[in-house]
């Protein structure tokens, strides 16, 4: 299943049935699971694990250094979960010890042709990455979040769970969880995701206290502060509703308004 011109570590630990296509280089201290197929042209670095079924295209480059100038060679890793697409020039950089050592590709993901993954990034189940979309150090992006064609995210944002953020936008950030975001230079709320929530099965009363939740937090010129104690007072407390509570508490970086 390894193609004669492809150029394989004997310390790689290759499942029996991983396909590798013509001329690919993987590298010492790779593991790849039962199940993946590499296309050609691929470049897997060193201290990368590959999970099972995920498919890899042609002219991909995962672990690769990461473009730090405080790294200075520690050993980091990358991981990419079960069933992950990554398409044609795609880039996956390894972690720094600084940020944690590893950069993490959840399963199931979507990684369109030259989506940018930079170092110590960690994403969840099922995120799409349109076209071009790219990611600075030390980025979170929860399940099921889009991000459109030619996305930039600023180093150390968080994308929520189920968030929507259009092609071409600038985020520097966060973006709550369950929310449409888009513009150029920067990102802003744009409503509730609900097509995204409906695809997703989620209840109408779920999406009506999202929806009430949103309108408290974003749209009656209060303070965040202010806002979501009306929430708390006012809305009811779902898990979804406590869960986008939590993650502006959380925020480091500000959040979009």
């Amino acid at each position: 299943m390894i193609h004669a011109t492809a150029v394989v570590d004997p310390s790689a630990e290759i499942d029996a049935d991983v396909e590798i296509g013509p001329y690919s280089v993987i590298a010492g201290d790779v593991q790849i699971h039962a199940g993946a197929t590499i296309g050609s042209h691929v470049t897997i670095d060193r201290y990368t694990t590959i999970g099972q079924n995920c498919k890899i295209f042609q002219h991909a480059a995962i672990g690769a250094v990461p473009q730090a100038v405080r790294y200075k060679g520690e050993k980091t890793f990358v991981k990419i979960g079960r069933g992950t697409i990554v398409r044609e020039f795609v880039t996956i950089h390894r972690g720094t010890e600084f940020g944690g050592g590893i950069t993490e590709i959840g399963e199931e993901n979507f990684l369109m042709a030259y989506t940018h993954i930079a170092h110590d990034c960690s994403t969840g189940r099922k995120v799409i990455f349109a076209n071009a979309a790219s990611l600075g150090g030390h980025i979170q992006v929860g399940d099921f979040a889009t991000l459109g064609a030619f996305v930039a995210v600023h180093q150390f944002v968080r994308i929520g769970d189920y968030a929507f953020v259009g092609g071409v936008s600038g985020v520097t950030k966060d973006i709550p969880p369950y929310v449409l975001a888009s513009g150029s230079p920067r990102a802003k709320l744009h409503g509730m995701n609900i097509v995204g929530l409906k695809r997703h099965h989620f209840e109408a009363e779920k999406i009506r206290a999202l929806k009430r939740a949103y309108r408290i937090l974003f749209r009656l010129g209060l303070t965040l502060n202010e806002a979501m104690e009306r929430v708390v007072a006012e809305v009811d407390q779902i898990p979804e509703v406590v869960a986008l509570i939590e993650f502006i508490k959380s925020s480091q970086r500000g959040i979009t308004r």
